[in-house]
């Protein structure tokens, strides 16, 4: 017993007669790598050998930082693209402050329906999570506090598909720079 909790520590889980590296495959890693750049730090997963751990810190010194020109590149093109709507619309009906309020608007909602309203579904079908679960996580997840209570891809009864944590890693930088606006809208307002 204590074998198997080890290799289960180390990544290894067991699949009917055969093992995987399932937590260390390539979408795996993948997602470790987005999650120790974004500073989420879920708790689940760390480098069990001293070279891991400093390959970990070099590439955490280097990577944190370009995440945070990534994320701040992110939301200038999606703030770009807002105020490029808005001012089509007020060219195209003269309004001012409308155009601006509706756009405004309408990328609160897109966003959150594509970051925080619709992924639990997709974790409610792949994690077997309520749609409350899901949200927990997609919002825990997108600012950056990460308990690690839930995770995706980690349950060893379930198989995943092979895109599953290359697109969650994709909606976590997506979101987070999306989120990162809405906190600076909000900051802006409360100012």
């Amino acid at each position: 017993l204590q074998g198997i909790i080890q290799a289960y520590k180390s990544g290894i889980t067991l699949q009917g007669n055969t093992t995987s590296l399932g937590r260390w495959d390539f979408s795996g890693s993948f997602f470790f790598s987005i999650s120790a750049i974004t500073t989420i730090g879920y708790g689940n997963l760390s480098p069990s050998t001293a070279a891991g751990r400093i390959f970990c810190i070099v590439f955490a010194l280097f990577g944190i930082p370009l995440n945070l020109v990534l994320l701040n590149e992110i939301g200038q093109l999606m703030l770009l693209g807002v105020q490029h709507c808005a001012h089509r619309l007020e060219e195209l009906f003269h309004w001012q402050k409308k155009a601006s309020l509706l756009i405004k608007t309408c990328a609160l909602v897109t966003g959150l329906l594509l970051f925080l309203l619709l992924p639990p579904l997709l974790f409610s079908e792949k994690e077997g999570w309520s749609y409350e679960e899901g949200f927990y996580y997609s919002f825990i997840t997108l600012s950056t506090i990460g308990f690690g209570d839930y995770v995706i891809g980690m349950n060893p009864d379930l198989t995943y598909p092979g895109w599953y944590k290359n697109i969650i890693s994709l909606w976590i930088l997506f979101g987070m720079a999306w989120l990162a606006l809405v906190i600076k809208l909000c900051i802006n307002f409360l100012e």
